[in-house]
């Protein structure tokens, strides 16, 4: 329970607090699709999921050997 409540920032509970607007406005206009479509934005912060989730977008850094060399300027007049 404890890893299940830690980690929360202002964009999960912002994405919380949307699902739950977007649910409570589809039932007052009777309609299912908002329902569902609050209830799926209810589920990602609540299960921590999202669009890079499982760090599933990250690019490798890229390792460079390379030594830099000083680079000497002309001054042109």
């Amino acid at each position: 329970m404890k890893n299940y409540l830690r980690n929360w920032n202002w964009m999960r509970l912002l994405r919380l607090a949307m699902g739950v607007f977007i649910i409570v406005q589809g039932f007052t206009d009777q309609q299912w699709l908002p329902i569902a479509l609050g209830g799926l934005f209810s589920l990602m912060p609540l299960m921590n999921i999202g669009c890079s989730g499982g760090s599933d977008c990250s690019t490798s850094v890229p390792k460079s050997n390379k030594k830099m060399e000083d680079i000497t300027y002309e001054e042109v007049r």
